[in-house]
């Protein structure tokens, strides 16, 4: 099973992307659950949402503990939360930032194994691509990419299902950009 933990702030769209994440599961015939945990809900305010995939039904329904990826939707979390609190020794982390890993996270990038800690510019593509600063697909996209365990394809049609025309198509290309920003990251590294 992939336990995934996504960290955001109230107003960037956590809850929906873990949902986002869900249906894409749901579209390559996963079973999948998404729930959100919220504190004090107002906009700005720390949030955190989970998501888990896994090709048999899944029982369990508390806030996930040891996740094995953690999406980071605003980096100035890193010093406000322990958002790497309980990930897995093999876990996986993208980090909605410019700035490259190695500086960011320094002890993560050392901890974690070769290639599973991944920044992307998450906010700057969105802001381009929809006009809105929701990083959402791009992070879901990111995820994919750095993962293999979806599909770019299943997460731009989450987006299009939920949001018919412009909105689905810009969060689409958002989505694209991303992937394949990180794909090509993967490339010059190896």
């Amino acid at each position: 099973m992939l336990q995934i933990r996504l960290h955001g702030r109230g107003g960037q769209g956590v809850v929906t992307a873990a949902e986002m994440l869900t249906l894409a599961a749901f579209y390559e015939n996963h079973h999948a659950q998404a729930f959100p945990s919220f504190g004090s809900e107002r906009t700005g305010a720390p949030v955190v949402a989970y998501a888990r995939i896994d090709d048999k039904e899944i029982r369990t329904h508390e806030p996930i503990q040891r996740p094995n990826v953690v999406l980071i939707q605003d980096r100035t979390l890193l010093a406000a939360l322990n958002v790497f609190e309980g990930l897995d020794d093999n876990g996986y982390v993208v980090i909605n930032s410019e700035q490259p890993a190695e500086e960011l996270v320094p002890e993560m990038v050392a901890k974690l194994p070769k290639g599973h800690v991944f920044t992307i510019p998450a906010t700057a593509i969105a802001l381009k691509t929809l006009g809105k600063s929701l990083p959402g697909a791009p992070m879901l996209a990111g995820l994919a990419a750095a993962t293999d365990v979806l599909n770019l394809e299943s997460v731009q049609k989450a987006f299009q299902a939920r949001y018919p025309g412009k909105i689905g198509d810009s969060n689409a290309a958002a989505a694209a950009e991303a992937y394949n920003f990180i794909k090509n990251k993967e490339a010059n590294n190896a």
